[in-house]
């Protein structure tokens, strides 16, 4: 193992609107889909690139990494569950946005439930169980637009927010 003076995998030419955007800072949601073959089947990834409308119906839009199992799965499935983290799942957060070490996966780290949707996180205490309505590439992303057809809205006050790179407290 090697001590560096600096984080090492610090971008060497910066791109200036990801900084921007980490500026915006935002909730940490933890986006889950797959067929009811177990965590074999089932992908995931945090997204903190969220947006709600209202109205009828409601709708989620997640911006997603187009190269990644989720976006797949989604397309392949047309649902999926959108948990909202707590800052108790900051780990989880990082093993599934693939930054930090997951052995057996990161469906092994926490507890998570077969829904008609994918696989629901227990313990989250807000989730949508969505339906996808369109996929359209947008700028390095895959832009999700979700209808919403049912929620879990709970009491919370830990929620995982994330900013300029880092998990912060609200």
């Amino acid at each position: 193992m090697t001590i560096h003076s600096t984080h090492p995998f610090v971008d060497p030419e910066p791109d200036p609107v990801r900084q921007w955007r980490g500026r915006l800072g935002g909730a940490v949601s933890l986006w889950t889909a797959g067929g009811s073959d177990g965590p074999a089947g089932w992908a995931g990834l945090t997204v903190s690139s969220v947006l709600v409308a209202a109205g009828e119906p409601a709708r989620v839009i997640g911006l997603v990494d187009p190269d990644s199992d989720l976006a797949d799965t989604v397309e392949e499935t047309g649902r999926a569950v959108v948990s909202l983290l707590s800052w108790e799942h900051r780990d989880l957060a990082e093993a599934f946005a693939g930054q930090a070490p997951a052995p057996g996966g990161p469906f092994r780290l926490a507890t998570f439930e077969r829904t008609p949707y994918g696989p629901g996180l227990v313990g989250a205490t807000s989730r949508a169980l969505v339906s996808v309505e369109s996929s359209v590439e947008v700028g390095w992303s895959r832009q999700l637009t979700c209808i919403v057809d049912d929620l879990v809205v709970l009491d919370e006050d830990t929620a995982l927010l994330h900013r300029r790179g880092r998990y912060a407290k609200p």
